[in-house]
């Protein structure tokens, strides 16, 4: 059906809804809206199934904008097809408390799949879900059930194209042959400094190509519909690599300052606007109209979409007939919730048991769950043999026709690219049917810090198996030893960063990660051989902190993680032998959990009246919540065998005994000493 007038009416209201919110806002982004309106409105209103009133319909067509500071092209389009976004959240645009935030954001839109801002983080959150789709519908797919077959649409401007995330992650894609991701290149010319002649010049679509995509190019984008059109109906026809689509636009489009820098993040002037108005057909002097035809094309739409999901709505009711456990399966993953008696598959440990690091505690864990917990994907940055994150059975994740692998695989090999690992495994907790779990080095989880942020901040079910998380890693030296990695991501909200001491902290660690719905986990795993604690349980342990050892007698308490907690327990051995002091140790795998717990329990744990010394070889910076006095690494580490490492710091029970005695000391005379924990929350109060 050829375009109308309709049409260009309704490419034009998305343009003037983003002047006026940018204008209201007297902040923001017009210039990508107003050049990408035209595909926008074609990849919605032709290609795109989706249900306004149902944004979680699994089977929906996903949509990433990456270069998301453009997001008034995406609001206005969940405002005009019925999503839950009224006029007057358009017009509250970038306020506080509204749900048109500067930058899309997964939990507070309904209609966002991912939260992006950050370039380049959509890109690779996109490829995500077009591994979830692939994932999903392997599993789920039967003959005569096609209940998953879902596209994964993105935007990515020049910015995006320019960041080292969206290379990798584009380089992953082609390699496993993701026919199902189709994104469309804003190729305006312009970033913040000006046109990107100034820093970018490569020919793009010919490093797509060398990718493995497909691509093709519409040279103009403010106007040919029908070649946009066309260009996205050939991608859906490519089923064997992803796709990429050069749009040339124009930033801007319709403004005074159209093609330039100057409409790329600044409101349009109030003569210009006008200007705009008159020239799209619209009354000058009105703000934030829509025309009730355009209303009506949309809406049209949107209930093809709804109609679509009542169709699949009664497959699925036909598959659950013929597919029983399939279909629990899949209604299960919906919701999130773990599968029954899964953790009666946690391994558990007694004092007597050999000593074992915990990144091989942890491929326990994983051995023992996964037939139980069938979601578990799990993978590594190219260290599988260090992260130990690959069960004995598991099969990897790849194109079928490689020989290597499938796609109902439930391993992935993401390569050496742990940024996108982490941007990755975001989309595919976005998907919702899938737990994803990635592996690298503590330290190079620095590497993938941007991603690791949008886990927080966007609410993702992810693990990252951090393993090497010391200087206990010994001979690679300071390079690899990570010493400021733990403060940095404690300090992220909404993240559990977990430091086991033992197997049963292990466990605990995992039971969090997968029970928290809403909150990514960072586990911090040793190479080197850990004891079995005598004090722990997993009931303990997933309190986050815990006695480890009592005495009701003791002049100081000992608090501690990891691989130090059972040097810390020697230490209080050799206090007791050669210096006739006692002391009480305590365990805080988890700084996070345990301070969600009550005051009154926090407060058994590291009570008032004795002085309190931590023990980690990592920054000391943030154990001043915890401890009167901290003994850490505030410096790097050095390369050798890792014992005459941790001897050559004092980390060994004789060095930590000699400032628990400095400790004793200095605090003798304060009475009465209040507990850290009780000071906070007086403070906090």
């Amino acid at each position: 059906m050829p375009y109308s007038k309709t049409d260009e009416l309704a490419i034009n209201t998305i343009r003037t809804l983003a002047v006026d919110a940018t204008a209201a806002a007297n902040s923001g982004h017009p210039g990508a809206p107003m050049g990408m309106a035209p595909v926008a409105h074609v990849l919605f209103n032709k290609f795109m199934t989706f249900n306004p009133k149902n944004p979680d319909w699994l089977n929906r067509d996903r949509f990433v904008l990456s270069n998301g500071h453009g997001c008034m092209l995406q609001y206005a389009l969940l405002h005009l097809f019925g999503y839950a976004l009224s006029i007057d959240d358009l017009k509250a645009f970038r306020q506080v408390d509204s749900i048109t935030p500067g930058h899309p954001e997964a939990h507070d839109t309904p209609g966002i799949e991912v939260t992006t801002g950050p370039l380049g983080q959509g890109f690779a959150n996109a490829v995500g879900l077009a591994v979830a789709q692939a994932h999903t519908a392997a599993v789920f797919n039967k003959p005569g059930f096609e209940l998953v077959n879902n596209h994964t649409y993105m935007f990515f401007g020049d910015g995006c194209a320019m960041e080292g995330i969206a290379s990798e992650a584009a380089s992953t894609a082609g390699h496993l042959q993701l026919g199902n991701l189709i994104a469309i290149y804003d190729d305006n010319h312009i970033s913040i400094d000006g046109d990107t002649k100034c820093a970018f010049t490569e020919d793009v679509l010919k490093r797509f190509e060398s990718y493995g995509w497909h691509t093709q190019h519409v040279k103009d984008g403010d106007n040919d519909l029908e070649g946009i059109e066309a260009a996205i109906a050939e991608a859906k026809k490519v089923t064997d690599k992803p796709s990429v689509i050069k749009l040339t636009t124009t930033i801007g489009f319709g403004s005074k300052l159209q093609g330039t820098g100057g409409v790329h993040g600044n409101p349009l002037k109030p003569d210009d606007i006008k200007q705009v108005k008159a020239k799209f057909g619209f009354d000058p002097e009105k703000t934030f109209v829509v025309p009730q035809e355009v209303y009506d094309l949309y809406h049209k739409h949107a209930a093809e979409g709804a109609a679509a999901e009542q169709e699949w709505n009664k497959l699925f009711e036909k598959y659950g007939q013929e597919h029983k456990d399939l279909h629990k399966d899949l209604s299960r993953r919906l919701t999130r919730d773990l599968p029954e008696g899964w953790v009666e598959k946690l391994p558990t440990y007694k004092p007597t048991d050999k000593a074992v690091a915990s990144r091989k505690l942890s491929e326990s864990v994983l051995q023992a769950i996964h037939d139980v917990i069938p979601e578990l994907v799990s993978g590594s940055a190219d260290l599988t043999g260090s992260n130990n994150t690959r069960w004995k059975e598991a099969v990897d994740f790849q194109p079928p026709n490689l020989g290597i692998g499938d796609y109902a695989g439930r391993y992935m090999r993401y390569g050496v690219r742990e940024h996108a690992m982490a941007a990755i495994m975001n989309g595919m907790s976005a998907y919702g049917t899938i737990i994803p779990a990635g592996g690298t080095f503590l330290n190079f989880v620095s590497y993938a810090a941007g991603a690791v942020r949008l886990s927080s901040l966007s609410h993702q079910r992810v693990i990252y198996v951090a393993t090497h998380d010391s200087i206990g890693l010994g001979e690679d030296g300071p390079t690899h030893q990570p010493i400021e990695t733990l403060a940095h991501f404690r300090a992220l909200p909404n993240m559990m960063v977990w430091r086991p001491a033992d197997g049963n902290e292990t466990s605990a660690a995992y039971y969090m990660a997968l029970t928290s719905k809403a909150t990514p986990s960072i586990l911090a795993l040793t190479r080197q051989d850990l004891p079995q604690l005598e004090g722990s349980t997993l009931e303990k342990a997933i309190k986050g902190g815990y006695v480890a050892l009592e005495d009701k007698e003791a002049a100081v308490t000992i608090v501690s993680t990891g691989s130090e907690v059972g040097i810390c327990l020697e230490a209080v051995k050799f206090l007791a032998k050669e210096k006739n002091v006692k002391a009480r140790v305590v365990s805080l795998p988890c700084f996070e959990v345990f301070d969600a717990q009550d005051q009154e329990y926090r407060l058994s744990v590291i009570p008032s009246g004795i002085p309190t010394l931590s023990v980690e070889v990592m920054s000391t910076m943030g154990w001043e919540k915890y401890s009167h006095e901290q003994f850490g690494l505030n410096r790097f580490g050095a390369s050798g065998p890792y014992k005459e490492v941790y001897a050559k710091f004092e980390f060994t029970p004789e060095g930590i005994a000699k400032r628990a005695l400095l400790t004793i000391d200095f605090y003798k005379d304060v009475k009465p000493l209040r507990s850290p924990l009780d000071r906070a929350f007086k403070q906090l109060i």
